[in-house]
């Protein structure tokens, strides 16, 4: 089997083995940088993130990678962003005021709702398994890291108190029911795929669906 590389994106803002590892055991021949022009010539580049937006977006300006992954993107390369590297894809960022983010994709982010559709109180942080469901816009997921899953949507392993909302019905790939609520849990731009969940502690579903990212 023909190994794939690829860049894991470090700015100190992830447990940056557990996603080395999921990769590696996809199949991938991972190289971690910091390093803006080596994001930039990477072959696809994995973008994670963990904790507050505002930190994540301090640590991706301090070290000058905003400006390579909006170039990675524009390379028609695949990218795939896990958790709050999927959040800072996005325009801006509610969490602890306001922050801008990398406006690849039109949207904000916004706090998972603290209670359910019936007013219940429900717990935010969201945190654990939860099926993806398709989005009301029905988009299909044949050509997309979903693939192996077809109309049943798997579940997958979250842990977020914020969650993005895109502005254009069209860039959503899958969504979660969270107390009544669709939460967005995974978009898809082109060659941009990213995810709410964490596809590394997700086991055999997520080590597939890294594996559908191998192979583009």
């Amino acid at each position: 089997m023909t190994t794939r590389k690829v860049t894991l994106l470090d700015y100190g803002m992830c447990n940056m083995l557990n996603v080395a590892r999921a990769l590696e055991h996809a199949g991938a021949d991972v190289i971690v940088t910091e390093d803006a022009k080596e994001a930039v010539a990477a072959e696809r580049l994995v973008v994670p993130g963990v904790g507050a937006f505002s930190e994540c977006m301090r640590a991706v300006n301090d070290l000058g990678l905003g400006d390579a992954i909006r170039q990675f993107v524009r390379s028609g390369r695949p990218m795939l962003g896990i958790c709050v590297g999927m959040q800072i894809l996005f325009d801006a960022s509610e969490e602890f005021g306001e922050t801008p983010g990398l406006g690849i994709l039109p949207g904000r982010v916004r706090m998972v709702p603290g209670t359910t559709t019936n007013g219940t109180p429900q717990r935010v942080p969201h945190i654990g398994w939860n099926h993806l469901i398709e989005p009301e816009a029905g988009r299909p997921w044949g050509d997309t890291l979903l693939r192996p899953f077809g109309a049943q949507g798997p579940a997958v392993y979250f842990v977020h108190s914020f969650a993005a909302q895109p502005a254009q019905a069209g860039d959503r790939l899958a969504d979660c029911d969270y107390g009544g609520h669709r939460v967005s849990a995974m978009v898809k731009r082109d060659n941009v795929t990213a995810t709410q969940f964490h596809p590394e502690r997700s086991g055999t579903v997520g080590l597939g669906m890294l594996k559908e990212f191998l192979s583009q």
